[in-house]
């Protein structure tokens, strides 16, 4: 387990709602995370440069929009680009039909957490799952 846990919480696109990123930032970082929020319409380009910058353990990403399906596998095959697969844990939220979940775990995303998912579920997974670094 690592001292302290980097975590960057992400909205990317052009989805203006960030209630939901938010709260999870408070949450994360009440539980003894350091957590970077980059603010709304983020690029998938300027989201894996922040995850480079704060050399970040975690990326969580809050969509609402529906561009999942495009904006989520865009980060992910930069995360891959960028050498980062094997050692950040990816996480995604936000209004995701479940039909969609599989597919968007096939690019690495660790886990999809839906609406009303409990904050202490997300502290839980992010620290159970963290990838020890070398």
């Amino acid at each position: 387990m690592v001292e302290k846990i980097r975590v960057i919480v992400a909205k990317p696109g052009l989805d203006g709602h960030d209630r939901g990123a938010k709260i999870i930032s408070r949450a994360l970082r009440d539980a003894g995370m350091e957590v970077v929020y980059t603010g709304l319409r983020q690029t998938p380009e300027r989201i894996v440069q922040s995850v480079l910058q704060e050399d970040a353990h975690c990326l969580c990403l809050s969509i609402l929009s529906g561009a999942h399906n495009h904006i989520f596998p865009e980060i992910m095959s930069l995360i891959s680009a960028k050498g980062l697969l094997d050692e950040l844990l990816v996480l995604g939220g936000g209004i995701i039909p479940d039909e969609d979940i599989p597919a968007l775990l096939e690019t690495g995303i660790s886990q999809i957490f839906g609406p009303g998912t409990r904050l202490d579920e997300v502290v839980t997974f992010i620290t159970e799952n963290i990838k020890p670094r070398e």
